[in-house]
């Protein structure tokens, strides 16, 4: 019998490439989206705001009543704005938080009751690099993928005696739309104290993105994840490069590690 999997913002990017690929491989997919996309021939495509408590409820519900279960969720949908923490608003800090960590929220706890009910399930939670350091001019994105890491390691506490994995997977730059749908917030030109740098460090940031791994390498990742009976806690899926950063962030002190992070993004003093 094939696996049920619940898959959120597949409308581009690794959402896309995993509910793909997942699907090429047998499993019974259903992928969220905020927007209409269309038909999917290999996925099951569902209308969804991840910000949506009663939209949630209503995909799982869904899901439910056709399928009887739901063997993994896969929390991907995300959005990425980027700016000095200064210059964000409100609104634009709690849009970001809204979906990257509370959509994450909503849909895990729409979910666990069913996986609690057949006494099984797992929870891909799709993290990132900057869930493990505070990138520069992306603070609000660290700032939600650091709360979807601490929700992660209290959840995989919590759900053990329900026989329910949690599994954080944290990316590196990967060639996806995400760059040409990063969003700038609204402040960020005109008189900002942080223009110039942020142009400049941004530009490292994209150049980065554009060169890095094919999506394919985060999608075949995730399913040996789910053919394995005690998966890992974390998988980095990225470059060395960046596999070495996320191990110095642990082993150097602090002054020292950030002045090799400075350096790659070219953070200067005036």
């Amino acid at each position: 019998m094939s696996k049920i999997i619940l898959i959120t913002g597949v409308s581009s990017g690794l959402g896309k490439h995993t509910a793909e690929y997942l699907a090429q491989q047998g499993y019974k997919v259903y992928g969220t989206t905020r927007r209409d996309i269309g038909p999917n021939p290999r996925i099951t495509i569902l209308n969804v705001d991840v910000t949506d408590v009663l939209s949630v409820q209503r995909a799982v519900d869904s899901i439910l009543q056709k399928e009887g279960r739901i063997d993994a969720l896969i929390n991907n949908a995300g959005m990425g704005l980027s700016g000095a923490i200064e210059d964000y608003s409100t609104d634009e800090a709690h849009r970001e938080m809204d979906t990257n960590f509370y959509g994450t929220f909503h849909t895990i706890q729409t979910v666990l009751p069913a996986m609690r009910k057949q006494g099984s399930g797992m929870i891909i939670n799709i993290s990132s690099i900057g869930g493990l350091m505070g990138l520069p001019f992306q603070g609000f994105y660290s700032a939600s993928k650091f709360a979807v890491e601490g929700l992660s390691e209290t959840l995989r506490m919590e759900l053990k005696q329900f026989n329910i994995k949690v599994v954080q997977v944290n990316p590196g730059d990967h060639q996806t739309q995400f760059t040409a749908n990063r969003k700038i917030i609204s402040k960020a030109g005109g008189n900002s104290a942080y223009k110039l740098q942020f142009k400049k460090t941004l530009a490292i940031i994209e150049n980065d993105e554009r060169n890095g791994f094919p999506p394919i390498a985060v999608a075949k990742k995730i399913h040996s994840i789910l053919q394995k009976k005690n998966p890992s806690t974390r998988y980095v899926v990225s470059s060395f490069d960046q596999k070495l950063a996320v191990l110095l962030k642990f082993i150097l002190p602090g002054s020292w590690f950030f002045k090799i992070l400075e350096g790659h993004y070219g953070i200067t003093n005036n």
